[in-house]
């Protein structure tokens, strides 16, 4: 027999949101989880079939429409049946590229290290 309400922080492991009930505790009273449009303050306030939940990410916007309640954790196949994804598309870049560096910022490549290592290397038989 299925609950009529279920702790949301277990739900949100059950559908796979986090990857532990400890991480579904910290995000339920992160205060980046809304239930119904309220913020959650607690982890072991109940959701009921039909709630729709908002969860502010970093890098994206998810909101879920809870059709099951789960009863384990299983295989993602079997999360995505907890619910509909009401989730925005994602914004698209400019250009639809994804962000690109000017060439010589950021780490040195393969070949710039070797040409370093060279370079020391030569300085050192010079005699400097």
């Amino acid at each position: 027999m299925q609950q009529a309400s279920q702790r949301i922080d277990k739900w949100l492991w059950y559908a796979r949101v986090t990857k532990s009930r400890t991480l579904a505790q910290k995000l339920a009273v992160s205060g980046h989880v809304r239930l119904n449009k309220e913020k959650v303050t607690t982890a072991k306030q109940g959701i009921k079939l039909g709630d729709v939940l908002t969860i502010a990410l970093p890098r994206r916007l998810m909101v879920y429409k809870v059709l099951d309640l789960g009863s384990r954790r299983g295989p993602a196949s079997e999360a995505q049946l907890l619910y509909e994804d009401l989730s925005p598309p994602p914004t698209p870049t400019e250009d639809g590229q994804p962000e690109q560096r000017d060439r010589g910022t950021g780490r040195p490549t393969k070949r710039d290290r070797r040409q370093l290592i060279r370079m020391k290397k030569d300085s050192m038989d010079d005699g400097f």
